[in-house]
């Protein structure tokens, strides 16, 4: 059977769309889920090369990406939309069925970071609040306000690897005594003056504000259960894709694939309990955007996608 076609890529183009597309190896009566919808450019691709019996189950966090969704849905009734985090995917009954591939695209999207009032972005000062759902949970600013300053430091050393977490927590609870902090470029002016400016090249908050977003959203309990979870869900020869940006995800991933298509490494001294009967297959090593997508998106220049198929 002559494989589907690639979609023309969209003018918004997303992160290693084609690498994307093919790791998914789409079927035209699959049913198949966008865990991270976006603005839908993965989602489009995968729809364009279904055919009238595939469905595309789409989920995301943030209300304003399931807006762009559920228009999608009304032009086309191959598309069902969940507003959710991916962890709960086995929730939804639509999955029950199984699935035939599953895509996560990781962190925030370029509308998230451009929209000031989200407050992901200390380019564009806005409200504190981080929050992919803006409607849910503690935001960036009742979190830095409240939390005690061991907590804020574990936070910033943990998921943002920043050596100076201590000195920032203290300083931050320091300042917030005095004035709590609201917006994000309050937040990273506070940072900044603290550590210094460096040499330019990476603002002295970069790591403490993806430590907090992390926080914020829980993305990296999310994705241990999303991973589990999309496992259980796929069929046998099922794909899943994965699009890191940091090496704490993409650790993650790349542990969560080993472990279940390699056997652990043995000890000759000891017997045997259980064969190893692995449940994913890799495909392929891992892929980084080449120079023309460089070229075109300087955001991709971390993101690295991982892609395993569900073993019989």
């Amino acid at each position: 059977m002559v494989p589907a076609p690639i979609a023309p890529q969209p003018s918004h183009r997303p992160v290693l769309w084609t690498p994307v597309l093919e790791g998914l190896a789409v079927k035209p009566s699959g049913v198949y889920l966008d865990g991270t919808f976006g603005r839908g450019g993965h989602a489009r691709g995968v729809l364009a090369q279904l055919g009238p019996e595939g469905r595309l189950l789409v989920m995301d966090k943030d209300p304003e990406a399931i807006r762009e969704a559920l228009a999608l849905q009304a032009i086309d009734a191959r598309v069902r939309v969940r507003q959710d985090s991916f962890a709960n995917l086995e929730a939804w009954g639509d999955t029950a069925t199984g699935l035939d591939g599953v895509l996560f695209d990781l962190g925030v999207s370029s509308p998230q970071l451009d929209v000031a009032e989200r407050g992901f972005s200390f380019r564009n000062d806005g409200p504190l609040d981080m929050r992919m759902d803006p409607d849910s949970g503690q935001s960036a600013a009742d979190w830095i306000n409240s939390a005690p300053e061991s907590e804020i430091a574990d936070v910033l050393w943990t998921y943002g690897e920043e050596r100076q977490s201590r000195r920032i927590a203290k300083a931050l609870v320091a300042r917030r005594s005095e004035k709590p902090f609201e917006r994000t470029g309050d937040l990273a002016d506070a940072i900044a003056k603290l550590l210094g400016r460096g040499d330019g090249k990476t603002h002295p908050a970069t790591r403490s504000f993806q430590a907090i977003r992390i926080h914020i959203n829980r993305e990296l309990a999310d994705l241990h259960l999303g991973l589990e979870a999309a496992e259980r869900r796929l069929k046998s020869g099922g794909r899943l894709a994965v699009i890191s940006f940091h090496s704490l995800e993409d650790r993650i991933v790349k542990q969560f694939i080993a472990e279940r298509a390699k056997p652990p490494a043995g000890n000759r001294r000891m017997p045997v309990a259980v064969a190893f009967v692995p449940r994913l297959r890799s495909i392929g090593d891992a892929t980084k955007a080449d120079d023309a997508e460089l070229a075109d998106n300087p955001r991709a220049r971390s993101a690295v996608l991982r892609v395993a198929e569900k073993v019989a």
